[in-house]
């Protein structure tokens, strides 16, 4: 693990060097530790696949307490995490790409959603709009290039594969990822404080269970 300057007030920690089970329990005992106890001074940390990010309320803070918040964040990833529980997630699988994405397969729209419902999924970060979930170990056989030309609107709750990950977007938004099904389950409310307003968050698992008719 090490850290760079990013901009005047923040700390840019690489935790890992790829995507994997490795870097997922590391930055879910990370932020989980932030959670619990946040340095003096921290205004936000925002994790991500193999980096956290973390803003301070002054740049002269930044420098003093960089190296001895790396020593605490070392030995947090090396202890143990309880794993979050499992989220299940409701998905009717009729989404305008989901012939699509089974002829590229070669596979059929009942084995796209069969494959896509089989896998318990990580959040390894939220992004790109608020409570957007970047899920990992997405089904080699459903990895999909995401679309030429984005749709300049894709509801919320559209559940979707970009490249090698699954996602659900949270808000109504331009969005390129390939739509396979949607959920009437909220990922974000916006009548609650914080990380309550968030369905997921980084570190928890999914799954998708299917709905019919």
């Amino acid at each position: 693990m090490n850290w760079s300057r990013y901009g005047p007030n923040a700390l840019l920690f690489r935790f890992a060097e790829k995507i994997g089970d490795e870097s997922f329990a590391t930055s879910f005992a990370i932020t989980r530790e932030l959670e619990r106890n946040p340095p003096e001074g921290m205004v936000e940390f925002v994790p991500a696949f193999t980096t956290l990010l973390i803003t301070f309320d002054n740049r002269e803070r930044v420098l003093r307490i960089a190296d001895q918040l790396l020593r605490r964040l070392e030995r947090c990833a090396t202890s143990k995490v309880v794993p979050a529980p499992v989220k299940e997630i409701p998905v009717t699988y009729d989404g305008p790409d989901l012939n699509r994405v089974a002829e590229l397969h070669k596979l059929t729209t009942e084995e796209v959603a069969e494959v896509h419902a089989a896998t318990t999924y990580k959040v390894y970060m939220l992004g790109f709009s608020p409570g957007f979930p970047y899920l990992g170990d997405l089904d080699s056989r459903l990895h999909t290039p995401r679309l030429a030309s984005p749709r300049t609107r894709v509801a919320a709750g559209s559940v979707a594969i970009g490249g090698s990950h699954t996602g659900i977007y949270s808000v109504d938004s331009p969005g390129g990822w390939n739509i396979i099904g949607h959920t009437n389950l909220k990922l974000l409310d916006s009548t609650r404080d914080g990380a309550e307003m968030f369905f997921l968050r980084q570190g928890d698992r999914v799954r998708f269970v299917p709905q019919h008719g």
